[in-house]
């Protein structure tokens, strides 16, 4: 969850930390820290809070220039985000400094075990443990990485680790089991990062490791191995988005930026996904088409906004292969003994591909015997290297923590690979298919027309801003597009929100209508006739009760005029697609609420970016 950065090379390393953990402060902001070799031994400065806390403290208070060091950005899990638990933890002789991504799972045991040799602890973060113990391991004689290997076997749970030693200026020492690791190769330089977004301004050259990995990183180059000393190799790759991509662009949030690449994000995802024969490919697929052709029953596992992702899915892959389709919350998954086996096709959905729950679904599914396909925008990460197959989204980077684009290439990967399997499976012609990509490819040009008239959806933001509390409906599609609409609200804006399937109404939650509340009412096409209908009823049930009716509609449909308190036009789509038009209104309107509240849109209050911890 949290955000780590660790360099060596020719520059001043404290402006090269302090630059990195401003682009990875989405990971986690409770606090902020930086440790850098000196000529006298190590230096520290970290402060709870957000990040300009730290620039405050190093303002005042600055570090010797120096060419190595290590940063962290922290979304607290052990500790509450105080100065003591922030990082880097430094250990009791002052030798080592070291920062932590994840959560060891047995560190109370090893603390007892370092109190009863007395070691004094100052903090009451996990983190600290692994600081004494690699400490501990140099001080019986063994070099930094021999001791992180020696303390990475030891831990259990979910870490990437990078320390520094005081004795020896030109070395960095990474770690990781379970929890985002990339290096960045420079010309004499090198990066150990949680993201490359931290490197990105020096060098698009990157490595990907494995799990269970050490290394050991010089200006001049790296070494790899696994926790007993073997040679490891990683995977290099380039970065094919620059710094620009990162920056806001002149918008006030990352988050109104995002939404606002959205034609370029779902058109990226697209791109290049029919072969010279015009047969559908998707990036990497390694299950053999027989072994698609016996699949009984596909499960999508997610969390969040990717878990609704999910559910518009369910409804197309079911449509199109005619194979039932379960969704799952991915923290529930494996806990409660699911029914999986050889012929289940598991989907997995995650935008940093290190979502430590989805990540354990990936693992469980395939001890059962599954074959698992990867939905992911993050080259690199775990959840795909453990995958059978992965379809990136190829979005860019993604800096809010409320997922907009995110969602939106998503859901238009999982079209993908409902019309692949379509395509494998025989359940679709292939002229079937084209026309359904064809559609697709108009859907970008479609979300940039919702995009062009939002000066409705501002002036309506003005009016509700202060509101207690927001309705959404819709039915089929239209429930999950419901359910992301509240989602934003509740995360960024904090008013209660809630989604609710509108044929649900009369079973319970039409008790929350009174007088005034708005209610969002996604409308399907006309072509479902009996939806459109059924929908119509339920705009009638909760205006007659005061509900004010803001209703979202496809354009030249004017049955519902009568009974909407406020029109939101969408272009037409086909009802299969339509989620990816009608979640963009609502995507705005919560960030223009949260706007209005005085909110951080792009780091709202007890959110991170990436979950990496169950």
């Amino acid at each position: 969850m949290c955000g780590i950065i660790g360099y060596v090379g020719p520059r001043n390393a404290q402006n090269v930390l302090v630059d990195a953990l401003r682009r990875m402060e989405y990971r986690g902001y409770d606090s902020a820290g930086i440790a850098v070799e000196a000529d006298d031994g190590l230096v520290w400065r970290k402060k709870a809070g957000k990040l300009t806390n730290l620039e405050a403290e190093l303002a005042e208070h600055p570090v010797p220039e120096s060419h190595l060091g290590i940063g962290h950005t922290r979304w607290a899990t052990h500790g509450a985000p105080t100065d003591a638990n922030a990082h880097p933890h430094v250990s009791a002789d002052g030798r080592v400094a070291l920062i932590h991504n994840g959560i060891i799972e047995n560190f109370a045991p090893l603390r007892a075990e370092l109190e009863a040799q007395g070691v004094a602890f100052l903090s009451q973060t996990d983190s600290e443990v692994a600081a004494q113990l690699v400490a501990r391991e140099i001080a019986g004689g063994a070099g930094l990485a021999d001791a992180m290997r020696a303390v990475s076997r030891r831990l259990e749970g979910a870490f990437t680790l990078v320390a520094i030693d005081a004795h020896d200026p030109d070395l960095l020492v990474a770690s990781r089991r379970n929890s985002p690791l990339v290096m960045g190769v420079g010309e004499g330089e090198m990066f150990v990062a949680s993201d490359v977004a931290a490197f990105i301004e020096f060098t698009r050259e990157a490595v990907e490791m494995g799990q269970d990995v050490v290394v050991e990183v010089r200006r001049d180059g790296w070494r790899g191995t696994d926790f007993e000393g073997n040679e490891v190799e990683g995977k290099p790759y380039h970065v094919d988005w620059d710094l620009s991509a990162a920056e806001k662009g002149g918008y006030d949030w990352f988050m109104r930026k995002e939404i606002y690449e959205q034609p370029q994000a779902v058109s990226d995802t697209l791109l290049g996904r029919f072969d010279a024969d015009r047969q559908l490919t998707l990036d990497e697929i390694r299950i053999a088409p027989a072994e698609l052709r016996s699949i009984d029953k596909i499960v999508i596992v997610a969390c969040g906004t990717a878990y609704y992702a999910g559910l518009v899915a369910k409804y197309a892959i079911e449509h199109w292969t005619r194979v039932p389709c379960e969704v799952e919350i991915a923290s529930e998954f494996r806990y409660r003994d699911p029914i999986i086996t050889p012929r289940t096709l598991v989907v997995t959905i995650s935008q940093s591909g290190e979502t430590a729950d989805t990540l354990m679904a990936v693992r469980h599914a395939r001890e059962q015997g599954a074959k698992v396909i990867a939905i992911c925008n993050t080259n690199g990460s775990t959840i795909p290297r453990e995958s059978d197959a992965v379809i990136y989204t190829h979005a860019g980077p993604e800096i809010g923590v409320a997922s907009t684009k995110g969602f939106l290439t998503q859901v238009t990967a999982c079209y993908l690979l409902g019309l692949y399997l379509a395509q494998v499976r025989g359940t679709k012609f292939g002229d079937e298919i084209a026309t359904i990509m064809a559609e697709l490819e108009t859907m970008p040009a479609k979300i940039q027309q919702v995009l062009d008239g939002t000066e409705d959806l501002h002036a309506l933001a003005r009016e509700l801003h202060q509101v207690p509390s927001v309705l959404f409906l819709g039915r089929h599609v239209g429930y999950p597009v419901a359910l992301e609409g509240a989602l934003k609200l509740k995360e960024i804006a904090y008013l209660h929100a809630e989604g609710f399937p509108a044929g649900e109404l009369k079973h319970g939650p039409i008790a929350l209508v009174e007088e005034g509340i708005p209610v969002f009412v996604v409308v399907p096409p006309q072509g479902r006739d009996q939806l459109h209908d059924k929908v119509i009823s339920n705009i009638q049930e909760v205006r007659a009760r005061g509900a004010r009716t803001i209703v979202l509609v496809e354009e030249g449909d004017a049955e519902v005029e009568p009974y909407a308190d406020k029109l939101i036009r969408l272009p037409k789509a086909s009802t299969l697609l339509q989620p990816l038009l009608a979640t963009v209104p609502l995507q705005i309107f919560a960030c223009e609420v949260a706007t209005l509240l005085g909110h951080d849109v792009d780091q709202p209050r007890n959110l991170a970016k990436s979950v990496t911890v169950e």
